[in-house]
């Protein structure tokens, strides 16, 4: 499995090189944009940030003192805007009252405790919750999202219905903990999911194409 890793990543790699994933100017942009980004693609989300910093909202108190309204309004391009501007307040609240509004502050908690406090938060689960943990706040957490899953299903090496936990824990146990390594990895199979892997492959081209299948689990 180990060697299946990093030969994907190093595939991956060659053919795209650095991505510079997570986009985001701040750790609070980043979250932001982790909380907006479910059920949506990432190009609906630019729309959503550009029209937050156009209102000068990107900021915890400032989304909190914004009308539901010109929030609403900000991350309609999202998708879902009702739920999403609900949670950005919860998590604004979160923040505030925790962490006097700073990321900094939130990112010096201990990365299992803080996972489990972002659980606990209405609307956010295990991937966007290690987003923001490995994005935002540079915790060593591997994240995983429908392309890592689909990816290495479709090459043999995990069965398509593996849970987030299990499929973390492999990632986890055969890589190193590296924060970079982390962030790159998860940034090539975005890239790779988005411009191949669809649920429709697009084999050609692809820089898994040439890869052998491996016997599934």
């Amino acid at each position: 499995m180990k060697h299946a890793l990093n030969s994907i990543y190093a595939a991956m790699s060659a053919h795209y090189g650095p991505t510079h994933w997570w986009p985001g100017d701040t750790p609070f942009e980043i979250a932001v944009g982790a909380i907006l980004t479910q059920n949506t693609a990432w190009t609906n989300v630019e729309k959503a940030i550009v029209n937050l910093k156009r209102e000068r909202l990107l900021h915890p108190k400032r989304m909190m003192g914004a009308s539901v309204e010109t929030l609403e309004r900000a991350v309609r391009p999202s998708g879902y805007y009702r739920q999403k501007a609900h949670r950005l307040r919860i998590f604004c609240e979160y923040l505030s009252k925790q962490y006097g509004g700073s990321m900094k502050n939130m990112a010096k908690r201990a990365t299992e405790t803080l996972r489990q406090e972002l659980l606990a938060l209405h609307g956010i689960g295990p991937e966007t919750a290690d987003d923001i943990l490995l994005y935002a706040c540079e915790k060593p957490v591997f994240v995983v999202d429908a392309y890592t899953r689909r990816i290495l299903a479709r090459h043999g090496l995990v069965a398509e219905t593996i849970g987030y936990d299990a499929l973390q824990t492999l990632f986890h146990e055969n890589l190193p903990m590296d924060i970079s390594l982390f962030k790159e990895y998860h940034g090539l199979i975005v890239y790779t999911g988005k411009d191949f892997c669809r649920r429709l492959p697009r084999c050609e081209g692809c820089p898994l194409a040439g890869m052998s299948r491996q016997t599934p689990p």
